[in-house]
């Protein structure tokens, strides 16, 4: 809703979130739709679609209902209210959904099929397919299934989100004279959705079929005596959004873990069913889940699509696949394989950049070990948001803490959907020795630091590793994020003064060059776009360039329009949400809004400002929305020396800008089109592998 210091923005010139957010996965669709993308990763784009939607549903619809039962007539800033929001939401789900299906079924499965990857219904089953299968669900599958017939003494099972399950109509009566007509049957979670049939069994070395088919074959035998009618699969998302008493919780993991075990039991919000599904028995899943019509979805195939992602991971040929890429390891970090210790005279000469997934993230791993290893290194200081479960960083921390080294580590525990991950490290962490604290209540850690505190001489060095993106070395040969590795003593200063304020208390210390959340970024990031917008109204020229993966912020909004209309010319790359409406005349005609989406995940934050030429870039953890500047625990960090930040400016933006072939535009009724021209192709992310990798 618009705060009193926000009036000055009109609604209308604002897009819904979730709107937006809904055409970056029609973006993303369209690479599934590319018939130049091989043809397992369109598969994959279809199941990351799938599991985007999921957590659509589970967080941002949830707000939108809960919003929709508190202010149901209150207007807000995209000018919607929240009824009429959830209706164009979910009218665009429908769509994208419907088109999703078609791809799959029309397109994609076909055309695996000529490449020889199939995926088996059951009226394809062979005789000898047939025998496989009935043994598999008799051996496997059935010894783990209850089935349950709905009675006055059986109620409607609680049902796991996300869970896949069958509703069965019946008619016979059973051994204890029972009229049965409806049962439920939940798949086992242990189970794979996707099952691998032998080749001398189906006749391909990539034959597959579903768990659901099994199901669908052989039910009957769950009900002997019993007719079965038909059996349909469906699943229920649920809210999964956690909510801790910020005000009341004494010990934050105690509460979190309580949450935990409740996440997926929320409210239901979404339920999908198999489209030959019966009305009746819609209906009555709907009233047992308090959904409508509006709710439901009917599916032209699996109800959870993201469960057949391992196929897109089988080797059937290096056409059906991206080209392998090796990131490489550049200079000098290429050198240090045998002497970690020459990390630190290697930082210490001058400050060094890494752009993963380019360049490998093996350097930053490399830091951590020299830093456990190395008598001379006394502390290290690291935030942790994800990092996965099987972590060789945080493998380095329980040694180095192990060893004797002061090892203090901010872990958030509130990092959405991998709490449960973030609890076992800390508790891994607690049991070595380590300083494991959680941040600040209300604020979540989502800053990326790790600094290392070095005995050298007769003083103490600090070295520190600032970025973009999370320590996750999987996700870093994924998603594009920038490094830094720096020993900057006024940077590296700054950093020891924000874990001081994260581990205790006191009063804010002012910082010389790290702006941070929720205290200085937001006001800076206003006072350079304002600036800007200054030099413009002066005749100078002006630019702003920013790179990030979401928009929101309403403030920042505003005064990107008043620079625009003060002549700045603004190139914004905002991956995914952006409320922000560009190329609007009288309003936002010097804006341009790109979104690239290709075989890499764009996740890097990146701001830039002419400043009268002295070229002010910094690199974030933070996007520009309302919780990044406020709730958040968040870092910028300046560029400062000049070659890095040339080559900030031309990985981030000046190649982005050129690109033809992955990237999109923003037109002003908030939609996107593919930038297209008769230029040669120009693909950033294949640029950026060729420029920086091997």
């Amino acid at each position: 809703m618009i705060e009193n210091n926000q009036e000055d923005v009109s609604p209308p010139n604002l897009l819904n979130r979730e709107l937006s957010l809904l055409k970056f996965n029609a973006r993303v669709l369209g690479m599934a739709e590319n018939e130049n993308t091989p043809l397992l990763e369109r598969l994959r784009y279809i199941c990351i679609v799938s599991s985007n939607l999921d957590e659509f549903f589970e967080i941002r619809i949830a707000s939108l209902k809960e919003q929709e039962r508190r202010n149901p007539r209150v207007i807000g800033d995209d000018g919607y209210t929240p009824s009429e929001a959830f209706e164009l939401v979910q009218k665009d789900v429908h769509e994208l959904v419907k088109r999703q299906y078609s791809l799959l079924n029309q397109s994609i499965l076909p055309a695996l099929r000529e490449k020889g990857v199939y995926i088996f219904k059951p009226q394809e089953y062979t005789e000898s397919m047939m025998a496989w299968a009935r043994e598999v669900f008799l051996e496997d599958v059935m010894p783990l299934l209850t089935p349950i017939g709905l009675d006055p003494s059986h109620p409607f099972p609680r049902v796991y989100n996300k869970s896949l399950n069958f509703i069965v109509s019946l008619s016979g009566v059973d051994a204890f004279g029972r009229t049965s007509s409806i049962a439920i049957v939940q798949a086992p979670r242990a189970l794979p959705r996707l099952l691998k049939i032998p080749e001398e069994v189906c006749g391909q070395k990539h034959g597959h079929t579903l768990l659901s088919s099994l199901m669908q074959m052989f039910v009957g035998d769950l009900f002997p005596g019993l007719e079965v009618k038909g059996l349909y699969q469906w699943r229920v998302t649920r809210n999964s959004d956690l909510y801790v008493d910020e005000d009341e919780v004494t010990d934050l993991r105690q509460a979190l873990q309580g949450e935990l075990s409740q996440r997926n039991f929320g409210a239901a919000v979404r339920l999908e069913i198999a489209e030959d599904t019966p009305e009746e028995l819609e209906v009555f899943l709907q009233s047992e889940f308090a959904l409508t019509p509006l709710d439901t979805y009917r599916t032209a195939g699996s109800v959870n699509l993201t469960r057949i992602m391992p196929l897109c991971d089988i080797d059937a040929g290096t056409d059906l696949v991206f080209p392998g890429y090796r990131a490489k390891i550049p200079s000098p970090f290429d050198k240090m394989e045998d002497h970690p210790e020459h990390m630190f005279s290697a930082i210490a000469k001058e400050d060094l950049l890494l752009h993963h997934p380019y360049q490998s993230f093996d350097p930053v791993i490399d830091f951590l070990t020299a830093a456990a290893i190395d008598p001379a290194v006394v502390a290290i200081k690291q935030t942790i948001y994800r990092t996965g479960e099987d972590s060789e960083l945080m493998r380095l921390l329980v040694m180095a803490a192990k060893s004797g080294k002061e090892v203090t580590v901010v872990v958030e525990l509130m990092a959405r959907f991998d709490e449960q991950t973030n609890i076992n490290w800390a508790a891994k962490l607690e049991e070595v020795g380590a300083h494991v604290v959680y941040g600040v209540v209300g604020h979540k850690t989502h800053a990326k630091m790790a600094l290392v505190l070095r005995r050298e001489g007769r003083r103490i060095v600090r070295y520190g590793h600032l970025g973009t993106g999370n320590y996750h070395p999987r996700t870093a040969r994924l998603y594009t994020d920038f490094g830094m590795l720096t020993a900057n003593r006024e940077i590296t200063e700054d950093m020891d003064k924000i874990f001081s304020l994260l581990t205790g208390l006191g009063a804010r210390r002012p910082l010389k060059l790290l702006l941070q959340s929720p205290f200085t970024l937001h006001g800076k990031m206003l006072t350079l776009i304002n600036n800007e917008a200054e030099n413009a109204r002066q005749g100078k020229k002006a630019r702003i360039m920013a790179k990030m993966n979401s928009l929101l912020d309403i403030q920042v909004i505003n005064a990107l329009y008043e620079a625009s209309q003060a002549g700045v010319e603004i190139d914004l790359i905002v991956r995914g949400v952006c409320a922000l409406r560009a190329g609007v005349a009288g309003m936002s005609e010097n804006i341009r809004v790109r979104s690239i989406v290709g075989r890499f995940l764009e996740h890097s934050r990146v701001f830039y400002f002419y400043d009268n030429g002295k070229e002010q870039v910094y690199l974030s953890s933070a996007d520009w929305m309302e919780r990044n500047f406020f709730r958040r625990v968040e870092v910028g960090f300046p560029v400062l020396n000049p070659a890095l930040k040339k080559r900030v400016i031309a990985e981030s933006f000046t190649y982005a800008l050129k690109d033809n072939v992955l990237a999109w535009e923003q037109q002003p009724d908030g939609n996107y089109q593919r930038v297209r021209n008769r230029r040669q192709p120009f693909n950033l992310q294949n640029h950026l592998m060729g420029l920086l990798g091997k």
